[in-house]
């Protein structure tokens, strides 16, 4: 059965040709969903992850890079700016548990772990002996 996840990456929502989106890769298994964010170079104070007020996963990557080159001879100074900002919300899958989400940089990938709510045991019939 398909996802929300799958649902929404699967779509042309979001075309990555000539697009400044990270590539995202979602797993699941029984116990747990992960999102795979594409954040080469990037640290984890330029990373937040949240659950906004409409219970939507919330992945905002913030990047200001500025490059200096000073030429002491001519007191020449050049700068040169790069700024990037994404930020996406995604419906979560109703068997999540919002209170133990966790996120972490690591490699240029922010990887956001999602448990899955514990499946009740299944209900048995049972004979009860009338004494």
């Amino acid at each position: 059965m398909p996802t929300v996840f799958e649902d929404f990456l699967n779509s042309d929502f979001l075309p990555r040709t000539g697009s400044t989106a990270p590539a995202v890769n979602v797993k699941e298994s029984e116990t747990e969903y992960t999102m795979e964010v594409a954040a080469p170079g990037i640290k984890k104070e330029y990373c937040r992850v949240g659950i906004n007020d409409e219970g939507n996963l919330t992945v905002a990557i913030e990047n200001k890079v500025e490059h200096k080159n000073e030429d002491k001879h001519h007191h020449y100074l050049r700068r040169e700016f790069s700024y990037t900002n994404y930020e996406q919300s995604y419906t979560l899958p109703d068997d999540v548990e919002r209170d133990k989400i966790s996120a972490k940089v690591e490699n240029g990938i922010l990887t956001v772990t999602m448990p899955r709510l514990q499946k009740e045991e299944k209900k048995c019939a049972k004979a009860i002996e009338v004494c």
